[in-house]
């Protein structure tokens, strides 16, 4: 049996989780809790669907 992290769109997902929480350090300190939160939220979630 195939273990869901075999499946190339969670693969894929995963690489674009971990490239946005790359991209989001940048972002403003002000943001933390706006925008870069939402920003990673959304990411995290798109594998757990």
């Amino acid at each position: 049996m195939q273990s869901f992290q075999d499946l190339r769109v969670w693969q894929k997902a995963h690489v674009l989780t971990l490239d946005l929480y790359k991209s989001s350090r940048s972002f403003p300190r002000d943001e933390l809790y706006g925008l870069t939160s939402q920003i990673r939220r959304s990411a995290a979630s798109i594998g757990q669907t």
